[in-house]
């Protein structure tokens, strides 16, 4: 297959980065499983925008202070700077965040020293790429391709030239692109407890470790400190950030209250922890008793319902939650275009790294931070467009890819130990 311009992955980034290109380029989106199943769908709390200057530089700070000063500084402020036209180009593609009236309502979650925090319910991920998928779907110069895994970049003279792809019946198949985009998502499915789907096991970071491109902090590794403790399999439910930011506490097995729940997300996952090992217990408590019971099935619908079902009555009494493995803030190394170490390559989302996160998320910068570097990327390749030089077919061996599945896993999950042991 030839195409204009190829992106692995749609969710947020991957789609709104489609959007973001040329109408007159043929663009191919191909995803891993089904399309409603990327982690941007599962996203709660909501998104963060600058409200105005006078919030600049206590939006500057909150994202610096929670990821300890390690973010970019420059990618900060392009990220914090950009996120108005976001929501513009948001709201004018159908999504609709919570208003009074004609104005926006703003909320609160932890390490954020104001309310900046655009909200739809508790299923802010799902409003937002449900209508970027709505809209790439309508666009004739935009096909998508699912259950379609990316197993190997084609690339030579450090210059890639499209991707290697298996089908859902297990056919291999080359893609041939003028530009690659990765937006792969995180790396949840390689750990017991995470609130991540499955399938999400960092093949882009296996092929950048591959064909060697630069990667960054793939040991800084999130874990949120609120989800359903439950000893189902599977993902875990995440508790949204914005749960204690409208005032949930935290308790232990004799109701006692132990930390300062809007501290930032790795202060108060420490803390639980720290009380699960004090008291021997699997979990601890979050109790929603400070927050009204009408506020509660407003703000929190799917939380409440999916809770009901698992057997608690948030209105009434508290629910159990532990840590769980959330989110990935290292990556594959990109600059502010969102442009990888190998010509024609860009990594988007989740799986790219340009250091706005530094060593821990701020809550509610993903979303954001994912749509600010994908539309970076999309006018990047916009304005440097250039043709690629193809060959028919690329040449490749399908025996090579036997089970790359476990290898590819193997593979990142070694690399962040190293990486882990070299901070050490």
């Amino acid at each position: 297959m030839i195409t204009d311009v190829l992106i692995v992955g749609c969710g947020v980034a991957g789609l709104y980065c489609a959007l973001n290109l040329p109408k007159d380029k043929k663009i191919t989106v191909v995803t891993k499983d089904e399309a409603p199943k990327s982690d941007s769908f599962l996203a709660q709390g909501g998104i963060c925008v600058l409200r105005d200057e006078n919030d600049y530089e206590s939006f500057y700070e909150d994202t610096m202070k929670a990821g300890h000063y390690e973010n970019n500084p420059d990618s900060v402020d392009i990220m914090i700077r950009s996120s108005k036209e976001v929501i513009g180009d948001l709201v004018s593609f159908g999504v609709q965040f919570k208003k009074d009236g004609g104005n926006f309502i703003y909320t609160r979650e932890g390490a954020h020293s104001k309310p900046r925090i655009l909200f739809h319910e508790d299923e802010t991920g799902k409003e937002i790429t449900s209508h970027l998928l709505e809209t790439a779907k309508s666009r004739p110069n935009v096909t998508l391709i699912e259950n379609f895994t990316m197993v190997d970049l084609i690339c030579q003279n450090n210059e890639c030239t499209g991707i290697i792809g298996r089908d859902i019946d297990g056919n291999y198949m080359g893609i041939s692109a003028d530009y690659t985009i990765l937006a792969t998502g995180g790396i949840g499915g390689l750990f017991k407890h995470s609130t991540n789907y499955r399938h999400l096991t960092g093949d882009a970071l296996a092929l950048a470790l591959k064909h060697n491109v630069k990667l960054q902090h793939i040991d800084y590794i999130q874990i949120h400190p609120t989800t359903l403790y439950t000893k189902k399999r599977g993902r875990k439910f995440l508790i949204s950030e914005s749960v204690r930011g409208e005032g949930a506490i935290l308790l232990n097995s004799k109701g006692e209250r132990f930390v300062n729940e809007l501290l930032p997300r790795d202060v108060v996952a420490n803390a639980i922890f720290d009380e699960m090992k004090k008291e021997g217990s699997e979990h601890v408590w979050l109790s929603l008793a400070p927050i009204p019971t009408k506020e509660i099935k407003n703000h929190f619908p799917n939380i409440y319902k999916h809770c009901l079902e698992e057997g608690y009555d948030i209105t009434k009494e508290p629910i159990p939650v532990v840590p769980s493995q959330h989110y990935f803030m290292g990556g594959i190394d990109v600059d502010r275009y969102s442009k990888t170490s190998m010509e024609r390559l860009y990594a988007v989302g989740e799986t790219a790294c340009n250091g706005v996160h530094g060593r821990n998320r701020l809550a509610s910068n993903s979303l954001l931070e994912s749509l600010v570097f994908a539309k970076r990327a999309a006018k990047h390749i916009t304005d440097h467009y250039g043709k690629q030089t193809y060959v028919s077919e690329p040449a490749f061996d399908e025996k090579q890819y036997e089970g790359y599945e476990e290898k590819y896993k193997e593979l990142v999950l070694q690399a962040i130990e190293k990486e882990k042991h070299s901070h050490e």
